[in-house]
């Protein structure tokens, strides 16, 4: 039967597909994100078969629209602008009928004597939302689930050999993990480029993603994590089908070092007063917590409840990592946040600066129940009765919860704006003269 669904996929992959393929935009002038030096004549598409009933739109940033009717012409689409564009950044919206039926549709930016936007800031994107906020905290619990587990696994049990239900949970954390660093990262994908499309999903899924997967950090880190998150699920399903723990090692370093696409995409890369100081700081933060939190949810799941020979040995091990990791999260934050934040009232009058001052409230709790777990719970292990290690066991439950909520600050202080730096700062200065 096995061998039968195994043939029956590979035909399936062999067997030519035969469909109508909707339009494909193929140049576009002006360019996408292009900084143009004086103002165009017309907005001009041209695609790779022939459509009908065009739409163009420009709109400046106050949502004012400037084109023309538009004409389609074999395949090419032009709309000519009524008047010259002013000084400003624009952002261009078109939807055609396709010779399948469908309506394609698309958007991109540029700028006229200024630096065009991206298409995540075109005219009428409406921003991160609940939703984009519940799926970037499921965003970092799958990251968190998948380098926890991992790291528990090579850290803090090493080579030795483990019972096989605590092998079994470990590969299942990492497994739910990998798999949401893929699927949950396709969807926050898909929601942004919802927002900056401004479609419903019947028109979305025949929208032109290529400025923002090719023309923005965001896209380009998407699709380099969803690769590389193939590969660490692949090197995750050898290592629990060879029973190979060791083959963790290197899907470890690479989730690791993926979790960087989210910061050279983030705040910390492209907004005022960003550096590769606060690039590297970004990646140590978010590193060092997914080590901490997901290696307390390891230790909670798969071992305190079905490997009671391992407890101390593990906890013992843990709480020394946990002791480093929190320390360079700590660091990190704090450097982040003298950043982020330019003056210290920011944290109670910026809606950035409360969600920060939440997120640090919930971090200090984690401390502070680590800190117990470490130096009153650690030294009492070994003479402690069940009725204690069950209750040690519903405490590090309780921590890891915690944590969870950690990760949901975390998720809505990423998909929230910082306050503006004043323009005098000496970081701004600096990055002007290097212009």
């Amino acid at each position: 039967m096995k061998r039968l669904a195994v043939w029956v996929c590979v035909l399936a992959l062999l067997a030519p597909a035969v469909a109508w393929a909707h339009a494909t935009l193929k140049s576009a002038s002006p360019g996408f994100g292009t900084e143009l030096a004086g103002s165009p004549k017309e907005i001009r598409l041209g695609f790779d078969q022939f459509v009908k009933f065009p739409s163009v739109q420009v709109y400046n940033a106050q949502g004012k629209t400037f084109a023309g009717s538009a004409v389609s012409s074999g395949l090419s689409v032009v709309a000519p602008l009524r008047k010259r564009l002013p000084k400003g950044a624009y952002t261009v919206r078109w939807h055609v009928l396709s010779a399948d039926g469908h309506v394609v549709s698309g958007v991109w930016t540029f700028g006229v004597k200024v630096k065009a936007p991206p298409p995540t800031e075109a005219y009428g994107a409406s921003g991160p939302t609940r939703t984009e906020h519940v799926v970037r905290w499921l965003y970092f619990l799958s990251f968190a689930l998948l380098i926890g587990s991992l790291g528990f696994r090579l850290l803090c049990l090493g080579r030795r050999s483990v019972p096989s239900e605590v092998e079994k949970r470990l590969f299942a954390l990492s497994l739910i993990g990998v798999i949401g660093a893929i699927e949950v990262g396709i969807l926050a994908f898909c929601l942004r480029c919802e927002d900056v499309l401004q479609l419903p999903f019947s028109k979305y899924i025949y929208g032109d993603l290529t400025p923002i997967a090719d023309g923005t950090r965001f896209g380009q880190a998407f699709i380099y994590m969803t690769l590389g998150f193939a590969l660490v699920a692949a090197l995750v399903y050898l290592a629990w089908l060879l029973e190979r723990p060791l083959l963790n090692a290197p899907a470890l370093v690479l989730s690791i070092a993926l979790l960087s696409g989210l910061s050279v995409s983030g705040h910390d890369a492209v907004d005022a007063g960003s550096s590769k100081t606060t690039e590297l700081a970004d990646w140590v933060h978010i590193s060092a917590a997914s080590l901490w939190l997901g290696g307390l949810v390891a230790l909670a799941v798969a071992i305190w409840p079905v490997a009671p020979a391992l407890r101390r040995d593990a906890f013992v091990r843990f709480s020394k990592l946990a002791t480093v990791l929190v320390a360079l999260v700590l660091a990190a934050g704090t450097y982040l946040a003298l950043v982020r934040v330019p003056h210290l009232r920011d944290l109670w009058t910026q809606s950035y600066g409360e969600v920060l001052l939440v997120k640090i409230s919930l971090v200090a709790l984690a401390f502070a129940w680590g800190g117990f777990h470490r130096f009153f719970v650690r030294s009492r292990l070994d003479a402690a009765g069940s009725g204690t290690l069950s209750r040690v066991g519903r405490s590090l439950a309780g921590e890891s919860m915690v944590g969870i909520a950690v990760l949901l600050a975390a998720a809505v202080l990423v998909d929230s704006k910082p306050p503006p730096r004043p323009a005098s700062t000496p970081v701004i200065q600096a990055a002007a003269q290097h212009r």
